[in-house]
């Protein structure tokens, strides 16, 4: 009788034990399961896929002061590329204007001013000049607020007879501005202005 009670209280007790083991294990599974999942769900919003010229690319969603010198730098290059580069086409003109002046404040409506009373847009137009723009270095500062940046680059004025090229310096700030359509970059270029643009080279046709 007593040896049989005493089998069943052992009995009792691995059966306790093992019950323990189980709940123990199906909790670790189960933590391990939500960590797994939630560190998934947080890699896969990190990434972003885009459509481009009918690709599919992948991205990496970071945040905003991680990529400020990368972004100021593009902002400054397209503000430029959108100003300096024009067609003798009255519409192509003031396509690329209107860009650039999304990207900018009223130091560059000024020079844009500017050059349209002094007649430099119906000359290329009248002349059938076309003028490009490239980039040679875009230095970004930083480390005070707005950043200050000086952009160099080389300027082709394209004549029927001649392509004159010209070196382009240019100095501004940029400050932070809400993101849209037109600036999708979120910055504004302020106090612009140039430093200098003198003639490097001739070249005849």
């Amino acid at each position: 009788m007593f040896r049989k009670t005493k089998n069943i209280d052992i009995a009792f007790r691995h059966i306790k034990l093992f019950s323990i083991a189980l709940i123990i294990g199906c909790i670790s599974v189960t933590v391990y399961a939500l960590y797994s999942t939630n560190k998934t769900v947080a890699g896969s919003q990190q990434k972003i896929f885009i459509l481009a010229n009918g690709k599919v690319l992948e991205a990496y969603a970071a945040e905003r002061k991680d990529n400020i010198p990368v972004e100021a730098r593009d902002h400054v290059k397209m503000f430029h590329h959108y100003f300096f580069t024009l067609d003798p086409d009255d519409k192509v003109i003031q396509s690329n204007i209107s860009k650039a002046l999304y990207l900018a404040d009223v130091s560059a409506k000024q020079q844009y001013d500017n050059l349209k009373e002094n007649s430099y847009y119906t000359n290329i137009i009248s002349g059938n000049i076309s003028q490009t723009i490239e980039a040679d270095s875009i230095s970004i500062n930083t480390d005070s607020y707005p950043y200050y940046f000086r952009y160099t680059g080389a300027q082709k004025i394209i004549r029927p007879t001649s392509i004159v090229t010209r070196n382009l310096i240019t100095e501004g700030y940029l400050r932070n501005v809400s993101r849209s359509d037109n600036n999708p970059h979120g910055f504004l270029i302020e106090k612009w202005k140039t430093i200098q643009n003198k003639d490097i080279k001739t070249e005849n046709r």
